[in-house]
């Protein structure tokens, strides 16, 4: 019964055919998660693929200890990300990680395309492709709702919008309607092989390997989460707490991080959402924190033919919100409008498009239309204004559709329309990955730059600038605090925990829930498996093309203030030159020589033909 986790399930879209393989050694050797998605990327994903081709692979992969205790509740997935073009990982919560694990299955490699709009059923052992044309244009929403039924056992649903149809780049994929894989173009690429959503049920039991330890850890856990203040705030206001205090700290990215501070913050705070909107919160299975805030949205329903009638009917919309869509489409356009804000919201959420990117994108053609770079015509007669949610609900309509040649290119990413019209110094982003809402300081860049996801999440660089306040902090410190903390999470992450609980699974405790499950190991061990995780990431990355270079990090950083003062392009490059060198000191060759770019590039076989 264990080794039903370790089971990893191939299925050819093209050929509509399944097989499933053991996985037993790469699960012992790497957990789960990120450790085992990292080596199943570089075994299945062909060198410089596009990312749109059949051959591209998506990998979903579970934790070694989903649906064993409280926040071990992240699914993952890997695939060459069409806006980067390199390394595509997110992670997403809600019930798919506990379904596949439910299921009997540790992993899920997908490749092919299917010639049709199609969805993919997986059910313990059967797996079926249904043709699913019906779907194609068709919501999140209603193909959510279209699929869920009412199983025995666990289910999740994954579906594309209109974005993921359409290829935009980053369009994401929503996981049971209110949680997301989003970020890097997941749901391009499931559009791309027109898989419009896949339904999971798992009727299985996940057998424990020492019971009693587990019930004892699982109660201890559990009150730390439940009882502590660690995690009180997710639960409480949930992250759009941070919209003030990132405005005290002077932090706040406003008006396409011109400004670290937003006059309207207020009007759009957490409270005002928890007293006008809020209608309900959400927890994924066996979490116990509900940190996913709902908002009640009332949308006016058919107002064209209501005209005359003083009574409007409207439809209601519930829409999931938190800090960082709130910065994005928020302070960083600077709307003020709350429900304006949540319109914003749920346009992303019923196209399935990343908001933090979508904000990003509508505040540089903002700010190029400004300056005359780009045209009404362009624009398609739509002026974007700062704070006027209006245009930028028309524009973002376009975009999904693109509508033309410079909706197409904004539907590429931020970076690609500043190579094509010009101001690249005011197209934010890291690693053509649009920043998170930190104005905190020179480890939040040079974090975002490097990390394997360009991702806030990948190593905490504002975390770091953060405790810079408080003691001032070297370069070369900022940089190991960087390497430490991206090494430690992708233990945490191969182990299925969500990162808000970061605090409750210290280092200790993760050896003690891990000897649980009979994996003896110790804290250093750990800590070299999650060096390994990185640098099996960085390989993908490395062979993709990528190297972390100054030159990518747009003038705008350096114009405005941050919590830690302005910053001097010299303070970047000297915690990136530290942080390389010290990966260079664990082994990984950022620069590549010419016979190791040749083994990269080599073919190599898959799991399935090795066994």
């Amino acid at each position: 019964m264990r080794k039903m986790r370790e089971r990893i399930l191939y299925i050819d879209l093209t050929e509509q055919s399944t097989k499933v393989v053991e996985g037993g050694e790469l699960f012992k050797k790497y957990l789960g998660g990120p450790g085992v998605g990292s080596k199943l990327l570089l075994e299945e994903c062909p060198p410089r693929v596009d990312p749109f081709s059949p051959e591209a692979p998506v990998i979903f992969t579970v934790g070694a200890l989903t649906a064993v205790f409280p926040c071990m509740v992240k699914a993952f997935a890997f695939f060459k990300s069409p806006l980067t073009g390199n390394l595509g990982e997110s992670h997403a919560g809600g019930h798919l990680a506990t379904a596949l694990t439910l299921a009997g299955y540790g992993a899920v490699v997908v490749k092919g395309a299917a010639e049709k709009p199609s969805v993919l059923r997986i059910s313990d052992e059967e797996v079926k492709l249904e043709q699913a044309s019906s779907l194609w244009g068709v919501s999140t929403f209603q193909v959510e709702k279209t699929l869920r039924g009412s199983p025995e056992g666990m289910r999740s649903v994954v579906s594309i919008g209109r974005a993921g149809e359409n290829l935009v780049y980053y369009a994401g994929a929503l996981v049971d309607r209110y949680h997301h894989f989003g970020r890097l173009g997941l749901g391009a690429v499931l559009g791309s092989k027109k898989l419009k959503a896949l339904q999971v049920t798992g009727t299985r039991e996940r057998p424990l390997k020492k019971a009693d330890e587990a019930k004892a850890l699982y109660e201890e856990f559990h009150r730390k989460i439940v009882e502590g203040e660690v995690m009180a705030k997710y639960h409480n206001l949930g992250t759009p707490e941070n919209l003030l205090v990132l405005n005290e700290m002077g932090a706040l990215p406003t008006r396409n991080f011109q400004k670290p501070r937003f006059e309207g913050v207020e009007k759009i705070s957490g409270d005002v959402y928890a007293e006008a909107f809020l209608r309900r919160k959400i927890s994924c299975p066996g979490c116990p924190v509900a940190c996913i805030h709902v908002a009640r949205l009332a949308v006016p329903f058919a107002p064209e033919h209501e005209k005359a009638r003083r009574e409007i009917f409207t439809e209601e919309f519930q829409v999931p919100y938190n800090y960082e869509p709130m910065y994005a489409l928020g302070s960083n356009l600077e709307i003020s409008d709350p429900e304006g804000l949540l319109r914003l919201i749920f346009l992303c959420e019923y196209h399935a498009l990343d908001a933090m990117i979508a904000g990003n994108v509508l505040a540089w053609a903002t700010e190029a239309y400004e300056k005359g770079l780009v045209s009404r015509e362009d624009s398609l007669g739509v002026v974007p204004r700062w704070g006027d949610w209006e245009s930028y609900a028309r524009m973002l309509e376009n975009i999904v559709e693109t509508r033309n040649p410079f909706y197409a290119k904004l539907a590429q990413g931020v970076k690609a329309a500043a190579e094509k019209y010009g101001g690249l110094d005011f197209a934010m982003n890291l690693g053509k990955n649009g920043p998170a809402g930190y104005m905190t300081g020179p480890a939040f860049i040079v974090g975002g730059l490097v990390g394997a996801r360009h991702s806030h999440l990948s190593n905490a660089g504002y975390s770091v600038d953060q405790r810079a306040l408080k003691k001032p902090l070297t370069p070369r410190e900022m940089a190991e605090r960087l390497v430490a903390e991206e090494n430690w999470l992708y233990v945490l992450y191969s182990l299925g925990a969500c990162y808000f609980s970061r605090r409750v699974y210290t280092e200790e405790a993760v050896v003690k829930a891990l000897k649980a499950e009979g994996v003896e190991t110790t804290v250093e061990e750990l800590k070299a498996l999650g060096r390994k995780i990185f640098h099996n990431l960085y390989k993908f990355k490395l062979q993709e093309g990528f190297r972390p270079s100054f030159k990518d990090v747009p003038g705008r950083f350096f114009e405005g203030e941050t919590s830690l003062g302005k910053l001097e392009p010299s303070q970047v490059e000297e915690i990136l030159s530290h942080y390389v060198k010290l990966r260079r000191r664990e082994g990984l060759k950022l620069v590549p020589e010419e016979k190791m770019l040749m083994d990269l590039l080599a073919p190599k076989k898959s799991r399935g033909e090795e066994t």
